[in-house]
């Protein structure tokens, strides 16, 4: 039985050739020239003046937290839809979340957001305070779902107004910019205070695991470098002045990296593409469709998301058909303000993100897929709401 993966690693490049070198080389851990060379390129790609590279994106958005001055007792604004390292974090530094809702784009509802802040939370000399709480919130992390971009020029003027930190968790948006408006031509992850990537298996590029730090401010940059190396005043008397963490990427992986940026365009084209029929072919099944991604960019078509209104067939029965025919498919992550860990935390109005729980699925979406793959995704699921 033919069998379709729901987003696997496309090495076509020179991988095989730059780990090797790095075996080679036999500097294999935490030290070696890709980590540099793929902390330049990536710069260098997004047009910014420094990247850090680190074990995973949950520990970039851990050091962003910390350095954007969340501690103990803080509130960090987060949405309830999306993976929840975006959320852990949080808890990391003993602060606290408070959950916000989707919008139409599953990206954090800007108005709810608004509006929360503008009838809950007073301006004060040491901060925004959560009247209900008496907490201070530092920060809004905010997710591009999906590589959908979030509306960040709203989302950028509310942060401004509230005195809030901005944090873009960009682990699936990596590629995804602006072509029209204030940020025109800026990339997710480049326009709020720190930007995190993530290159997990599943990601648009992998590096196995690990993941990517930026700044608007170089100084952050350096410290979350020198955070993320255990802190280290002195290598060769081991003097450490803080408490740093062991974060930082193996040249093994970077090498990975290197040669998988290569053939990023690359692969944004196969996902625009493969996204395009998608949505094409399934324009024609009543009661299903791709959602749609943000104008004013040039999303990197992460993943493709079934939004499912058929009231023939459920969510999960389709899943379950899809994969008896060897078709791999997810729904999408259960909601964070209902996990056991969060039960407790404050949630605004939680509405759509319920609502598209239920009803959206995601769709194979690897970058190998081929068009034949595409049709005959399409007509399994066509044959099984039938």
């Amino acid at each position: 039985m033919k069998y379709i993966p729901l987003s696997i690693p496309n090495f076509i490049g020179k991988e095989k050739e730059y780990v090797l070198d790095a075996v080679e080389s036999t500097w294999v851990s935490t030290g070696g020239s890709y980590i540099i060379r793929f902390e330049e390129e990536i710069s260098k790609y997004l047009n910014i003046e420094k990247a850090v590279a680190v074990q995973s994106g949950t520990a970039g958005l851990h050091l962003g937290l910390k350095l954007l001055g969340v501690n103990p007792g803080d509130e960090v604004i987060v949405p309830t839809l999306t993976f929840i390292a975006a959320v852990n974090p949080v808890k990391y530094l003993c602060a606290e979340p408070i959950f916000m809702d989707c919008d139409d784009s599953l990206n954090i509802d800007i108005n709810k957001l608004e509006e929360f802040l503008k009838n809950n939370c007073e301006l004060t000399k040491e901060g925004l305070k959560n009247k209900n709480t008496g907490r201070i919130i530092k920060a809004i992390v905010v997710v591009h779902i999906f590589g959908n971009m979030a509306d960040m020029e709203s989302l950028m003027n509310i942060a401004e107004k509230y005195n809030l930190k901005v944090i873009e968790d960009a682990t699936e948006a990596l590629g995804t910019k602006y072509t029209e408006g204030k940020y025109n031509g800026k990339f997710a992850g480049t326009i709020g205070n720190i930007g995190v990537y993530s290159f997990n298996g599943n990601k648009i590029i992998t590096t196995g695991g690990g993941g990517m730090l930026v700044a608007r401010d170089i100084k952050i940059a350096e410290k979350a470098k020198y955070l993320s190396t255990q802190s280290k005043d002195d290598s060769l008397y081991y003097i450490h002045n803080e408490i740093g963490y062991n974060y930082r990427m193996t040249n093994l992986q970077a090498a990975l990296g290197v040669a998988q940026l290569e053939q990023l365009e690359k692969f944004i084209e196969i996902k625009t593409k493969n996204y395009k029929l998608y949505k094409e072919l399934i324009s024609e099944i009543d009661g299903l469709r791709l959602l749609n991604f943000g104008q004013n960019t040039r999303p990197n078509y992460w993943f493709y998301s079934l939004f499912i209104e058929n009231d023939k067939i459920s969510r999960d029965e389709l899943l379950k058909k899809l994969k008896e025919k060897g078709i791999e498919t997810r729904p999408i992550w259960y909601l964070n303000h209902l996990q056991k860990p969060f039960e407790k935390n404050y949630a605004y109005k939680i509405k759509k993100a319920k609502y598209y729980w239920e009803k959206v699925l995601n769709i194979p979406c690897s970058t190998n897929l081929t068009e034949e793959d595409v049709k005959f995704v399409v007509e399994k699921i066509k044959k099984s709401i039938i």
